[in-house]
Parts: C-alpha cells; structure tokens; sequence
C-alpha cells in the first residue's frame, strides 16, 4: 500500500486548503495538491493526496472513495507511478 493517492473527479472549484481538510480527516496529511492547466493555471479536475503512514491512506480511501465532495462523487485509490511518453 502506497501512501500517495489519487484523486479523481474533483470540483473545479475546490481550494487547496478545502481539499486537504477533507482528508485530514482520515490523519496526517503530508502533501495536498491539485494538477492545474499550466497556461490557464484551472483545475484539472484531479490531485494528489501523501498520507503519514499506509494506514492513515487507507483510511481516506475508505472514507472517501465514491463518496461526494464539494457536490461531486470522488474517486480515490493508489497514484500509481507516471507512464513514459
């Protein structure tokens, strides 16, 4: 079990900040980040959560998988590794 997970489906609209209160009720939060357009500087619609431990992670995919956030269902699972181009 990673302690990185992703995070699909988000608002468009939903802070940083909000995002990661969302999953400091799960623990410890070490990185909250949401993936931005790099020329509109708009959400993407996805980000990426790092949990203290594989325990706290799991217990933010069990709290928030298919669950609603800011009006949308989320997705949450393990980031896996990024694919070569």
């Amino acid at each position: 079990m990673e302690r990185k997970l992703y995070v699909g489906n988000l608002s468009y609209k939903i802070t940083e900040d909000a995002f990661r209160d969302a999953f400091a009720q799960a623990g410890t939060v070490e990185e909250a980040i949401i993936i931005t357009d790099k020329f509109s500087g708009r959400s993407k619609g996805f980000g990426f959560v790092t949990m203290a431990t594989e325990a706290e992670a799991q217990a933010a995919i069990d709290m928030w998988h298919e669950k609603e956030l800011d009006g949308r269902k989320i997705i949450v699972n393990e980031a896996r590794p990024p694919r070569e181009r």
